[in-house]
């Protein structure tokens, strides 16, 4: 494995690993992590060898914690999808880019990861398609709110009876940190503040909605996933200047001079530096039903939408 490829892979795993409560340190080669938990300790090692990873799979390790000595779970990440390891959790580059997005989102919401490696079995040889037995949902995984509203309760909430979809509606949700301070005049002005909120990706509108539910699963098979119009880098951007007017102040100061008073406006806004976003894509269900008109239904909270979710939007 390319080593800058596995330097920025470790990083990765750091994030994820540490987002889930372990304190985690570097190891040597040919390990790269170890992360203890309580009484929990987990041994990580980032390889496409053969012959290192057949080694890793057999080796016991263990580490003394506070004159306690721990048995520790192995985490092996190889980026070879025909690698096994029968003593140890394998993840790919699916299960990689699931944390890595799970960890985003715990840290966004300032939440703690769960992670189930008894649940993550050995990745085994690939099973021919022809095989396979025919999946239940869609086969793709979002980051979405649960559906909770089911068909019948969404015509019945709309009023009306019609064709009824349920879209998946692409949203930016954002927490920023603000920090810092600007001095005029011997006037001391803050910016000190903290918030989250969401963005609809297909229209730009903001939303209110509170997305700490969300959960990476699969969706149904016969749902609409539409594609967002706005990209992250543009969001970031509008989310920005949002934030930037929200958080500018306007500053009226008073000075005399002699028998007269003067007030003095001011407008002081934040740097761009002291200003902190995380930003991350989750999918807000949606029952579009078309009859003799269209009603929306946000198919998590059962809320009739006032204003459409898309402007002709492209579907997955």
């Amino acid at each position: 494995m390319d080593q800058n490829l596995r330097e920025r892979a470790r990083v990765a795993m750091r994030g994820i690993i540490s987002a889930a409560g372990y304190e985690v340190s570097e190891v040597d080669p040919p390990l790269d992590l170890s992360a203890i938990k309580g009484n929990e300790c987990l041994i990580v090692m980032i390889n496409d060898d053969t012959d290192e990873i057949r080694e890793f799979d057999s080796t016991r390790y263990t580490v003394k914690n506070d004159e306690q000595e721990l048995s520790c779970r192995k985490l092996l990440l190889s980026y070879d999808e025909s690698v096994r390891a029968d003593n140890s959790v394998v993840w790919g580059q699916k299960e990689f880019m699931r944390y890595a997005g799970e960890a985003t989102l715990a840290r966004v919401m300032d939440k703690e990861l769960v992670l189930s490696f008894s649940a993550e079995p050995a990745r085994a040889e690939p099973t021919p398609r022809a095989e396979a037995p025919a999946p239940a949902g869609s086969g793709i995984s979002l980051l979405h709110l649960p559906v909770k509203i089911n068909r019948q309760s969404a015509e019945k909430i709309a009023n009306t009876q019609g064709n009824a979809t349920l879209r998946f509606m692409p949203h930016w949700y954002y927490h920023f940190v603000s920090s810092g301070e600007q001095v005029y005049k011997e006037k001391r002005i803050p910016f000190d503040s903290e918030g989250s909120g969401a963005m609809n990706a297909i229209n730009g509108s903001c939303m209110g909605w509170d997305l700490a539910s969300a959960i990476e699963d699969e969706v149904p098979a016969e749902a609409d996933i539409v594609k967002p119009h706005i990209t992250k880098e543009d969001a970031s951007e509008r989310i920005f200047n949002e934030l930037v007017e929200k958080l500018t102040q306007h500053v009226r100061l008073r000075q005399v001079k002699g028998d007269a008073i003067f007030y003095e406006e001011k407008v002081i806004k934040p740097e761009k530096k002291n200003i902190a976003i995380e930003i991350s894509q989750v999918y807000v269900p949606v029952w579009q039903i078309r009859g003799k008109k269209i009603v929306e239904i946000n198919a998590f909270n059962g809320e009739i939408l006032t204003e459409p979710m898309d402007e002709g939007v492209e579907i997955l």
